[in-house]
């Protein structure tokens, strides 16, 4: 299979309301985390992306407004556009984990959280560095190898103003040096 580079895997994420001439309002999304048994770093980015993909298929409504345009969850009262999108939100709430790893029987909510796990078995890394030759199953990786490459330093210290390329890293240094 060929290798997708991938230069610029971030993009931007803006849900609004389409009430014409009210004031737009983002709709509070409620946070998810990975179960108990689950491999923080094997899951982090399938989950990172589900969230992304729901908030795209997430129609938002201004405060006090009737929710007869969309299909509200009874549990968070998030509201989506079509009810496909809403029962598949539900396994955020039921648990349920529907697609299965047919090599390690490894359980899923979505589809593309099965996509990414098979990529460990088959070794897949479709993210190749321009620099070196090193490659990656996701994209979210391959853009934090370039900082070494690029010197970028995105994460600031707002105490000191040392600068980090991690997230992870300035997390570290505020709770040891700070």
């Amino acid at each position: 299979m060929g290798r997708r580079k991938n230069p610029h895997p971030k993009r931007a994420v803006n849900a609004r309301t389409v009430l014409k001439g009210e004031k737009e309002e983002p709709l509070v999304l409620c946070s998810r985390i990975p179960d108990e048994d689950d491999d923080f770093e094997a899951n982090h980015h399938q989950i990172q992306k589900e969230e992304e993909e729901e908030e795209e298929e997430e129609i938002t409504v201004r405060k006090g407004a009737k929710r007869k345009r969309g299909h509200e969850c009874d549990v968070c009262e998030k509201v989506f556009r079509y009810p496909s999108y809403l029962a598949k939100h539900m396994r955020t709430h039921t648990k349920e984990k529907p697609y299965k790893c047919d090599v390690c029987e490894k359980r899923f909510r979505y589809s593309n959280g099965l996509k990414y796990h098979t990529r460990i078995h088959t070794n897949e890394k479709p993210y190749e560095c321009d620099f070196c030759d090193k490659a990656f199953r996701d994209s979210s990786s391959l853009t934090k190898h370039m900082r070494i490459h690029t010197n970028e330093k995105p994460y600031k210290c707002d105490v000191c103003e040392k600068r980090y390329r991690y997230a992870q890293s300035l997390r570290y240094h505020m709770r040891t040096q700070h």
